[in-house]
């Protein structure tokens, strides 16, 4: 039989009501002749409350204690759901990620994954069951409990697509697809029926939150198909695949945002070959993502340089920053954390003019200063303050007419 690998979002799995709803969807796809392998979020906002209970306790959790917290919530959801597919019937068994095979690297937060031992689960699937796998967690070579980043879910289930050779990998979520904004600032924003691996990889670095950047990744590069729904209600929803069409008439496909954005400039930075790497090398030590860097022109001899973190990592970046200034022998550092980014994302732009023009004066019109540019062949993205973003989401909507069908 065919191999469906799906995934289910938190806000899926809210309640026992919901969980019930979603073992008959299961069912329901197993009556049609497929092997299931299902990856499960936490209910809710479980993981957010568990953050809060470890930082009640101290400010400052161990990070080998805090995965190992965190990752109960994903085996609550999958304990239940296996429950809920044995009261229809239907033979289940639920997995944490060590179970399921899924080793990690030793980072406890943030892991990314080395390997899949599938041994278990298709020893499972042999047998006739869902194999319901707790996402978002993994175990290093010493069995220690990781967890694989906000969104990680969506990683566990793309990759154990992957390695398990899946028809194709389903992400259910509390939306109907991909669409060209976020519903919730843009009421006008259209659903994307099909996007290429590249430009939704773009979006979602740049702060779609409906796929994490690492699974459209791991799609793209085992070429697993994608398909992105609501589990509330029977549509289409987006895929995601190779190519998504020739010659597109709309060259920007979505417009991307995200509020999750710090900046961290190192001033008077002497201007000699190896800086920028004694900068950059400690933070990715300390696995620190950095996004956005700007170097100035140098003035006698000194620079300053600039890039941004989420602002999750800034305090851990700043303790990495106030070690190096003094060793490349920088005159010091500052430091905001009240910044956010818009972007725009379409393959068409690399070979047709005027976008940048078009969504420079769009900001301009609306009053919004732009802090940092950063573009790449198919994206424009704009550092502004984060109480003008979402004004510039619907304003660059707008000058795109991306509303309009394609």
């Amino acid at each position: 039989m065919a191999l469906l690998v799906q995934k289910y979002g938190g806000t899926s799995l809210a309640g026992a009501r919901r969980i019930k709803r979603i073992a008959r969807k299961i069912s329901g796809k197993r009556a049609e002749g497929y092997d299931l392998v299902v990856v499960a979020s936490a209910m809710g906002h479980t993981t957010d409350r568990l953050i809060h209970l470890a930082r009640s306790i101290t400010p400052n959790p161990d990070e080998r204690e805090l995965a190992s917290l965190l990752s109960t919530g994903e085996i609550v959801s999958c304990s239940l759901l296996a429950m809920a597919l044995k009261a229809l019937g239907v033979p289940a068994v639920s997995l944490t990620g060590g179970q399921a095979g899924i080793r990690t690297e030793h980072f406890y937060t943030g892991a990314r994954i080395r390997e899949i031992n599938p041994s278990r689960i298709l020893r499972e699937l042999s047998e006739g069951k869902v194999v319901i796998v707790a996402g978002f967690q993994g175990v290093t070579e010493d069995m220690d409990v990781t967890t694989l980043g906000r969104g990680g879910s969506d990683v566990t289930a793309v990759a154990l697509a992957a390695r398990l050779k899946a028809e194709r990998c389903e992400i259910y979520t509390d939306v109907e697809g991909v669409y060209t904004a976020d519903p919730r600032i843009v009421p006008e924003a259209r659903r994307i029926p099909e996007i290429s691996y590249e430009e939704m990889l773009e979006l979602a670095v740049q702060g779609a939150k409906v796929m994490h950047p690492r699974a459209v990744e791991l799609g793209w590069i085992y070429n697993i198909p994608i398909v992105v729904a609501s589990s509330f209600v029977e549509a289409p929803g987006t895929l995601i695949r190779g190519e998504a069409g020739m010659e597109l008439v709309k060259k920007v496909r979505g417009i991307a945002h995200d509020l999750d954005v710090a900046k961290v400039t190192v001033l008077g930075v002497p201007d000699r070959p190896g800086i920028a790497a004694a900068i950059f090398e400690p933070l990715a030590e300390a696995n620190i993502n950095v996004d956005t860097i700007v170097q100035n022109v140098s003035i006698d001899g000194t620079t300053d340089l600039t890039f941004t973190v989420s602002r999750d990592d800034l305090r851990k970046a700043l303790g990495v920053i106030e070690e190096v200034v003094p060793k490349i022998g920088a005159r010091g550092h500052i430091h905001r954390s009240d910044l956010g980014k818009v972007s725009i994302v379409g393959a068409g732009m690399q070979s047709a003019p005027g976008y940048a023009a078009t969504m420079f004066r769009t900001l301009a019109e609306e009053g919004i200063n732009i802090e940092l540019i950063t573009t790449s062949e198919i994206r424009i993205t704009c550092i502004v303050h984060e109480s003008q973003v979402e004004r510039a989401v619907r304003a660059l909507h707008r000058a795109f007419a991306l509303e309009r069908e394609e």
